[in-house]
This record gives C-alpha cells, structure tokens and sequence, in this order.
C-alpha cells in the first residue's frame, strides 16, 4: 500500500484516496483468498523460504486486509501488520477478527518504523515497494529491524515500467485482449488506471528494471544470500491472474541479514 514520504502533498493525498477507495474491492480480494487453496499454497511456499522456527516473529509490511497477516497468525506465528491508509488497517482488523487471531495493527510509513532494531526474524510484503517515496531508505530501514540471520520476502512486479519503455504497451494491451477471448474477470476494471498512471509517473520505481535495481540496493543495505525468483508467479498466481498480468509476472526477492 501506499507510504506518504516526500511526496509532493497533492500527490500525498491522491494516493491516500486511492488506496482508501480501494480498501473496500481489496478486502474482497483478499477474503476469496482466505478462503480458498491460495492461503495453502501461499503459506507453504512463504514458510519454505522462512527461518526455521516453530513460532516466528513476523512483520507485514504494507498488510492491505491482512492476507498475509492472518495466513500467517494462523499458522501460530507472532504477527505484527502494518501499513499507512487506514481504511485499509480497519479492513484487516476485521479479518483477523473474523478468522479469530490476534495480530498487533500498526499505522505507519514504512520509511521510518516505530520498532527497535533486530525485532522480527521475517518481514513479508507484496506489491508494496513499486509505489515507495524512496524504496532504497525503506529497504534500508527494513534491514534494521530484522533479527541477524532474519529473512525479507517481497513480492512485487514491473507493474508500471510500461510508461517508460513503449515496447511494453503490446504486451500490456496483448494481456487484455486474452482475458477477454478467454471470459474471465479483468482484473484492471477494477482499477482507476488514469490515477494511478499519473501517480505513477512521479515514483521512482516505475521507471526502473526489476528485480535488477533491488539487487544492487540490497547489496548496498549488507544483505547477504540474495535470491531472485522470476518465476514466483508461476507458483503462487491462479490462472485468471496469470492472464491477466502475463506481461508483468510476479518475481520474488528473499533475502537475509
């Protein structure tokens, strides 16, 4: 979800509209997948990649309605969710209500955390850092809290590289048209894709090649066993999804302290 740092304030607010508006068709999303084979799926595939605990202390990072937070205190790990829209945070709360765990909400930006240092052995985050003020602060401040030898997941896309490199557009307009053929939901009708291309154009991630650049910061914070995952999609997208968003595939980048 969105952090408002250093943002022009009209862009601040717009962006603070957007995800609030948005809060209610996430939470939609986000329920379908509690509710189906995705949680599983996404769950084991998260673990897998998690330090080896019986209980883990975990930090969402931009929670949304909490799909990650509530998969995961379900599975009896210590959960800590955060994110800066509230909208959203009151949309998690009730799913952690609903499916009956306890998990600790935080608003905050995620540029500047109200933790101390070596707190969490695992930070999870999805489709949060392509709309980051500056993503290289955040990294680097989501290194601080991690617990050494604790581990970062983040999950993310090049969703809007296509705005800086044309040869993209095909691909994206390509997407479209086969989700069509096929008769499945498109997934960007949901979307108010004029405002968040505007916004878009004034982030700094939207104009730079992924995973490539996170690589380099991540490096540059004193990561260590860097893993990049082109491939994520493939394992955790349903078909629709994959239609969808063919041209823009979901990577994964795991990382340690």
């Amino acid at each position: 979800m969105f952090q408002p740092t250093s943002y022009p304030h009209a862009v601040t607010n717009e962006l603070t509209s957007y995800w609030a508006k948005r809060a209610e068709g996430y939470n939609q999303v986000s329920n379908d997948e509690l509710q189906s084979n995705k949680q599983q799926i996404w769950l084991n595939f998260i673990l897998g990649l998690a330090p080896q605990k019986e209980t883990l202390k975990v930090l969402d990072i931009g929670c949304g309605p909490g799909f990650f937070a509530v998969t995961l205190a379900m599975a009896k790990h210590q959960v800590t969710a955060v994110d800066a829209t509230p909208a959203m945070l009151e949309q998690a709360r009730n799913n952690a209500q609903q499916h009956h765990v306890d998990i600790e909400f935080v608003e905050s930006d995620v540029h500047q955390l109200p933790f101390a240092d070596n707190q969490f052995d695992l930070i999870v985050t999805r489709n949060v850092t392509w709309n980051l003020a500056n993503p290289a602060k955040a990294y680097q401040e989501w290194y601080r809290v991690l617990a050494n030898e604790g581990r970062l997941l983040n999950f993310d896309a090049n969703w809007y590289l296509r705005l800086y490199e044309p040869q993209r557009v095909a691909g994206y307009e390509q997407d479209r048209l086969n989700v069509q053929k096929a008769g499945v939901e498109d997934q960007y009708l949901h979307t108010d894709t004029v405002t968040m291309e505007n916004i878009a154009r004034q982030l700094p991630l939207s104009r730079e090649l992924r995973p490539h650049w996170d690589f380099a910061v991540l490096v540059d914070c004193g990561f260590r066993r860097i893993h990049i995952d082109l491939s994520a999609a493939e394992a955790l997208w349903d078909d629709t999804e994959k239609l969808n968003n063919a041209s823009t595939p979901m990577f994964l980048i795991a990382a340690e302290k």
